[in-house]
């Protein structure tokens, strides 16, 4: 799946004390479209232009720290973060949205569902636990197998610097290693992640959402019930988080759909943009 042009518009809002940079595009019910590590508004690029012909609004900010958004030493544990997201849905004239999110942004999206529920039209996550599934699968070895970088993150300056050699040549090869379908990275789309993380301050700010992580967990202990329709979708071929975490979510998300993507890992929405888009629709329309 191709994008032949940038159809989309390039705009910066104050939300929450920060500036935040964010593309738009389309006219109508207000989707929000949150990116993870080590990504920013770029990972949409297939669901933008598809969605906005669809009849939305649709909106994908660079998060906190994020590529052209602000970069503050702090603010990034999950409250902050919400925050965020509320002032930018209200500052754009919505009293509520679709809150879409993949990896970090997925666990924004849950959090966000949460508390702020009269913001919450829909929820669709991608690749992203519930933080009280994560919470209980955390307590694996499986799992905390596979979650090793999380702690390695939590390092002063280390990762930063191993991140961020040759231009952040180690970002690309993560996204290309991790993914099962190669051409979704082809040198192009990698090397525009590396742009972005090899901005003044952009890899500590994304970091540090990871050094924020045990803030993140608590959320997990509240058990409360997400009341808006929730689709989830998961790529099965996800190196860092089991597919155990899609698993027993039913009393915390009564009205949850999932889907899995057997021939996906995690970077879901570019390597299997077309099943995505069309899942998302049908939920939406459904």
């Amino acid at each position: 799946m191709k994008i032949a042009e940038e159809t989309w518009q390039h705009r910066e809002i104050m939300t929450n004390g920060i500036r935040m940079h964010y593309v738009r595009q389309g006219a109508g019910p207000l989707i929000v479209l949150l990116h993870g590590f080590p990504e920013f508004w770029y990972s949409w690029r297939y669901q933008i232009p598809f969605l906005a012909a669809h009849g939305y609004s649709v909106v994908a900010p660079d998060l906190r720290g994020y590529n052209d958004s602000e970069k503050p030493r702090t603010g990034y544990d999950v409250s902050t973060l919400l925050r965020d997201i509320a002032g930018l849905v209200r500052g754009l004239g919505h009293e509520q949205a679709v809150i879409v999110g993949h990896d970090w942004g997925g666990a924004l999206a849950w959090a966000f569902a949460l508390q702020y529920p009269q913001l919450t039209e829909h929820l669709i996550v991608l690749n992203a636990p519930h933080p009280a599934a994560f919470a209980r699968e955390m307590r694996t070895l499986k799992q905390l197998r596979k979650s090793w970088y999380m702690f390695f993150f939590q390092i002063p300056l280390l990762p930063e610097f191993l991140l961020g050699l040759n231009h952040a040549a180690m970002i690309g090869r993560m996204l290309s290693a991790s993914a099962v379908q190669k051409e979704a990275f082809p040198p192009g789309v990698l090397a525009r992640y590396q742009d972005a993380m090899s901005k003044p301050g952009a890899l500590t700010g994304g970091l540090n959402y990871y050094r924020a992580l045990f803030q993140a967990l608590g959320l997990s202990q509240q058990n409360r019930v997400i009341a808006a329709p929730t689709l989830l979708i998961w790529g099965e071929q996800d190196v860092a988080l089991g597919i155990d975490l899609t698993k027993g979510l039913e009393p915390w998300v009564p009205h949850l759909q999932v889907r899995y993507i057997p021939d996906s890992g995690h970077w879901v929405q570019q390597e299997k943009p077309e099943t995505v888009n069309a899942w998302m629709l049908e939920f939406l329309q459904g």
